[in-house]
């Protein structure tokens, strides 16, 4: 069983005031922080949505679900089974965490954009996206029928504030 991971990075930081993938935590950017942690618990890693990685699909501006669109498309196309998903602003992931989601489709249910998504549901979200009026990763959830993982609760980095209390942990 092959599995790709994804790091979903193509949102615009209006929150945070500056590109949070960037911002510096324990000596490297958080993006790092979560490569380097996802990196561990997959056969190949991807960023999507940002320069050096590949573009949302079908189109920029979707939210998460147009990162997991193609990170799921790609891996598709590149013969891997499963994705693992995580956002570029949240660097502290359990070592455990493709374990804690199996089997997928799943995500964690305080933070729906980490999840571990069958390859074979690419078609699918497609198609979600082409026709759907509820965009949303929730809604995404319902239709593809992924499991909700309750009680593992990670630290967001939406603002500088969140940063600075993750500095003072």
């Amino acid at each position: 069983m092959r599995r790709l991971g994804a790091v979903l990075a193509g949102g615009g930081s209006r929150r945070f005031g500056s590109d949070k993938a960037q911002a510096v935590w324990n000596g490297r950017t958080l993006i790092d922080h979560v490569m380097d942690r996802l990196g561990k618990q997959v056969d190949h890693l991807i960023i999507v949505g940002r320069d050096g990685g590949i573009p949302d699909r079908p189109a920029p501006d979707l939210g998460p679900l147009g990162g997991l669109c193609a990170a799921l498309a790609y891996a598709a196309a590149h013969g891997f089974d499963t994705v693992l998903t995580a956002a570029c602003d949240m660097p502290v992931l359990p070592d455990d965490l493709a374990a804690l989601l199996a089997p997928g489709p799943a995500c964690l249910a305080s933070q729906p954009i980490i999840g571990l998504w069958p390859a074979m549901l690419a078609q699918e979200l497609d198609a979600h996206l082409a026709t759907a009026s509820d965009l949303s990763m929730r809604g995404w959830i319902n239709r593809s029928g992924a499991r909700l993982v309750t009680g593992v609760d990670l630290p967001n980095i939406n603002r500088p504030a969140d940063l600075q209390s993750l500095q003072l942990e």
